[in-house]
């Protein structure tokens, strides 16, 4: 019987976008033929909790390592090799390419038929800097395919491979739950209860860091403000700029007009994303391409809930846009385009519905989870 182990340290109840993208691949795969082999969450016995808490819940296999972090050492390598081995697993699934992949000559020479590792947004940097560059490259020689998010991401990638390394390359985005992410979600009950009920919503959910341009909207709101003078920026996340981010709005003047809903429950996410009228995210590229957006998953989650995008052109970013069909795309860090885009669309409600429609097609027609696992499955 064909089996398949997934090798990660990207894996719940640890949070994030890479590791909710595995979860949902893996409970789409068939629980009786898949194993994960993943890191411990966090150190002490709250984490050791809520880790044996999450497996047992799994329909499949679940073996944790000691460590936080796995890396390709020859004590890890010798543990994935004794477990493809135990459970006579045929496939290995890297749930990131970068270290981990590195371990998959060990795994081929002990049984592995098919090696396929992923990529997000940090190999893109990887890719940039020389001895990281070897690593990829060898990562490249010693799988299958390597897969990659979207046009940006590949470009990026594919220079450090060898040309045969690059041919084999296969795209697989994480995907949207349409079916959890969708017009009705519940934004009544948000605005209600932030007291936003009449008020144009702004709607931002991700982490609050540099890269993911909230400052950039709470300095765009004067010129939104300006031409819609009761709109509202939502902003949805906790993150190591909160602080920052809270200073600038009452630097700017626009402290009434900014609201900080912090770190929501994964449950309550459709419903802050449905409290919004516009969607916006104008990330930007920092770190001369090292801090970079993989893809931009929150902009796919905004269409299937049938809102509007406005999203930053930051690395894989636009690939989760139509641009000019489920919304638009603007210069990272611009203040003034994000503004007007957003005024546009606040202004405009038969626009915001008709690229709010066809957001939601477009998820329908390409982003879907079983759609995704079904080129996984093919892959591996």
């Amino acid at each position: 019987m064909h089996k398949t182990l997934i090798v990660t340290n990207d894996f719940p109840p640890r949070p994030g976008g890479i590791q909710a993208f595995l979860h949902n691949m893996a409970l789409r795969l068939d629980p009786e033929r898949l194993v994960v082999y993943a890191s411990t969450w966090k150190r002490g016995q709250e984490g050791a909790d809520a880790t044996a808490a999450f497996d047992a819940e799994q329909p499949f296999t679940v073996v944790r390592d000691r460590t936080t972090m796995l890396l390709p050492t020859p004590r890890v390598t010798r543990r994935a090799v004794g477990l493809l081995r135990e459970h006579g697993c045929t496939s290995v699934w890297f749930g990131a390419a970068a270290p981990l992949a590195l371990m998959a000559p060990a795994l081929r020479r002990a049984g592995a038929t098919r090696l396929v590792a992923t990529t997000h947004g940090h190999e893109a940097g990887w890719a940039q800097l020389p001895a990281a560059r070897q690593l990829l490259r060898r990562i490249g020689e010693g799988t299958d395919t390597i897969t990659y998010l979207g046009e940006y991401t590949r470009s990026r990638i594919a220079g450090a491979l060898t040309p045969e390394a690059a041919a084999r390359m296969a795209q697989l985005p994480p995907g949207v739950d349409e079916k959890t992410f969708h017009p009705g979600s519940g934004g009544d009950t948000v605005r209600e209860r932030l007291g936003l009920a009449d008020r144009p919503v702004v709607v931002c959910v991700s982490r609050l860091v540099p890269r993911k341009g909230q400052d950039t909207l709470i300095l765009a709101m004067p010129r939104i403000l300006r031409a819609v003078p009761d709109a509202v920026l939502l902003i949805v996340g906790g993150g190591p700029y909160a602080e920052q981010l809270s200073k600038l709005a009452a630097e700017t003047g626009v402290t009434d007009s900014v609201r900080f809903a912090g770190p929501v429950p994964w449950a309550e996410l459709p419903a802050h994303y449905g409290a919004g009228d516009v969607f916006a995210m104008p990330c930007r590229t920092r770190r001369g391409g090292l801090d970079v957006e993989g893809l931009g998953i929150v902009y796919l989650e905004a269409s299937a809930t049938g809102l509007p995008v406005v999203a930053g052109d930051s690395g894989g970013a636009p690939d989760a846009v139509l641009d000019g069909e489920t919304g638009w795309v603007v210069r990272g860090g611009s203040a003034e385009e994000s503004a007007d885009r957003v005024v546009t669309l606040l202004q405009d409600p038969a626009l915001r519905r008709r690229m709010g429609e066809r957001g939601r097609e477009w998820v329908e027609e390409k982003w879907r989870w079983d759609l995704l696992a079904g080129k996984l499955k093919a892959l591996l």
